[in-house]
């Protein structure tokens, strides 16, 4: 697999609002292939550099593209969840990224299943140390449980109808690539192409994939714990692809930058989020959805 192509959505406006210039640690808690960690540790170099991801492999990526920064590196194979319980000097954290989208080196690996372009396995695991995965939802999920999954994390109209025609296919022949199921999404819901209309498959891979990886557990007691734990100043920006993620960043950067019952935590950075250019997304089509928010703790 090839990191070629890579490009770090909302690099310049992360940079920029994070405000990398000064001196101190900052974190990358989804360090991706490390786009926007090299650009933290090309501008300041002053700047040390924690980075962590669930995904081996794209670590092992972002190990070789930081090696001229080495010394000023530390990289950890962990969920981004587990960054309040390391041993870090919070007192000199000076930011924290979180992008949670997934990588072009991810969706570009057919063998990972991320992707209803291309044939693969229905994987879709992030670690691969994850015992669950897509297939396993799909081959054993009842109804109700699949119609529920694809309408929460997926808002797909006809997620009943999909759930009852995959326990119908099931018995017949076990549904284990992403072809085979971005078929029989297409005949569920009649799908023909039309410019502006998002494919219904890209919806039900969401909605798997966000399953797989418990993608929205824990993502607002994350944020509040780490409100608490970085000292005044430091800044914290969150980069979401979908509405479900955006929801929880917005509702709790507005919580905890409210006065009511207590003292504000945080100061609102964006009142609504920062979106890519027109030129970067013709350029890299796959940060059109990409929305960043950013709060600076008080």
């Amino acid at each position: 697999m090839s990191n070629r192509g890579h490009r770090p959505v909302l690099l310049k406006e992360v940079l920029d609002i994070v405000d990398v210039t000064r001196e101190g640690i900052y974190i990358d808690g989804t360090i991706g292939l490390g786009g926007h960690a090299l650009g933290i540790l090309r501008q300041n170099p002053r700047a040390a550099l924690i980075g962590l991801d669930i995904d081996e492999q794209s670590l092992d990526e972002a190990k070789k593209n930081l090696t001229p920064y080495a010394d000023r590196v530390q990289l950890f194979h962990a969920d981004f969840r587990y960054i309040p319980g390391l041993d870090i000097d919070f007192s000199a954290v000076r930011g924290m990224i979180l992008d949670l989208g997934l990588s072009s080196f991810q969706l570009d690996s057919p063998e990972r299943g991320f992707s209803f372009n291309q044939e693969g396995p229905l994987d879709m695991r992030m670690d691969l140390r994850n015992k669950t995965t897509a297939f396993k939802i799909i081959d054993t999920y009842s109804e109700p449980r699949l119609a529920r999954l694809f309408w929460e994390y997926g808002e797909l109209k006809q997620a009943r109808r999909l759930a009852k025609e995959i326990i119908a296919r099931r018995k017949v022949k076990k549904i284990e690539t992403t072809t085979e199921l971005r078929s029989l999404v297409e005949g569920v819901c009649g799908w023909i192409p039309q410019k502006g209309k998002i494919h219904p498959a890209a919806k039900v891979f969401q909605a798997l994939r966000i399953e797989v990886n418990g993608e929205l557990e824990g993502v607002a007691e994350f944020l509040e714990t780490m409100a608490r734990k970085v000292p005044t100043g430091a800044r914290l920006a969150v980069i979401s692809f979908h509405s479900l993620e955006d929801r929880i960043v917005k509702r709790t950067f507005a919580r905890l930058a409210s006065d009511e019952g207590g003292t504000a935590l945080l100061r609102l950075l964006t009142r609504k989020p920062i979106t890519p250019s027109e030129e970067e997304k013709i350029s890299n089509p796959r940060s059109r959805s990409a929305k960043l928010r950013a709060a600076e703790k008080l």
